[in-house]
């Protein structure tokens, strides 16, 4: 009997022993805080400088119970430089290794989480969440709000939190790769004028217009023929928390963008521009909405691509 017993206990944790609960691509902090620790979620921690919403140290002190911490800000995890260009996507095999090591399988539903301190933060989120799309996984859901929503304005905190270290135990995770979320920079290049598609750039206005250049960048201005949308537009007061379906709709009209049909995110490293897509093909529904992931970190290192600079000095 005691052989047996010891047998039948793994059962209770293995792919085919229980369901991943169905969720939203975007969840509450109540629902966070009902499913951590539950058989089949795991809760992906990412909190970073980038947008000003932590780190290890943030996490140690204090996260959602059961949560596992990954480094999204270090280079070659989640994102990798390629001929000086940042933001550009690792291999499959590296990204395989990467979410298996997080005790990740294909069975599990993973909640992502940033600091939700601004947009920028909300970034890191999106961008995890184009990034397991990417690979095939369709049980992702992201915080909104992040864990500033997660644990309130007050003293004590709003929903249960843990901390110290946890250790994830590895799991098995095979890629389905979908080519047809991400855009190169040779299919980016083809869709130049090319009429029903459109450009998408995600960077502030003066990134945009030309009048401003981040380090990243080689060349002043934007891909000829993209249209603007700022974004910080698509949270609430540029905050961590998503804008309405209908807020989004009518953002996307007054920036003349289309809500269907076939449209392109970049911005500087694909990481404002996973905000963009997210927005397109989660909250509004475009599943014809691809991420430009090299953005114009890469494309304007090229000499032979054009860019459109609309105010020069």
């Amino acid at each position: 009997m005691k052989r047996l017993a010891f047998y039948a206990v793994p059962l209770l944790f293995s792919a085919t022993a229980y369901a991943a609960p169905s969720a939203p691509p975007l969840v509450n902090p109540g629902w966070v805080a009902a499913h951590a620790c539950k058989a089949g979620v795991v809760m992906l921690d990412i909190r970073n400088p980038i947008g000003g919403g932590g780190d290890l140290t943030a996490y140690l002190k204090g996260h959602v119970p059961c949560a596992v911490y990954s480094n999204y800000a270090e280079n070659g995890v989640w994102r990798v430089k390629v001929d000086g260009a940042p933001g550009l996507v690792p291999t499959v095999a590296h990204l395989e290794k990467l979410v298996s090591g997080l005790g990740i399988s294909n069975a599990d539903h993973v909640v992502i989480y940033s600091g939700g301190t601004n947009s920028t933060d909300m970034g890191s989120a999106t961008r995890v969440f184009w990034t397991l799309k990417y690979l095939g996984d369709n049980n992702v859901s992201i915080m909104d709000g992040g864990y500033k929503a997660y644990v309130g304005n007050g003293k004590t905190p709003a929903h249960k939190v843990q901390s110290g270290f946890n250790k994830p135990v590895p799991a098995k995770f095979v890629a389905h790769v979908q080519p047809q979320l991400l855009a190169t920079e040779q299919e980016v290049q083809a869709a130049l004028g090319k009429k029903g598609v459109t450009l998408i750039d995600d960077r502030p206005s003066a990134q945009y217009l030309g009048i401003n250049r981040p380090a990243v960048d080689v060349r002043n201005g934007t891909i000829p023929g993209a249209r603007n949308l700022p974004q910080e537009w698509v949270t609430k007061n540029g905050g961590g928390t998503f804008r309405s379906a209908k807020a989004l709709t009518s953002l996307y009209k007054t920036a003349k963008i289309p809500t269907k049909g076939e449209v392109i995110t970049f911005c500087n490293t694909g990481h404002w521009a996973s905000l963009g897509w997210f927005t397109s093909y989660e909250l509004l529904g475009n599943k014809k909405a691809r991420l430009y992931a090299g953005s114009m970190s890469q494309w304007s290192r090229n000499t032979k691509l054009p860019v459109e600079r609309k105010v020069t000095d």
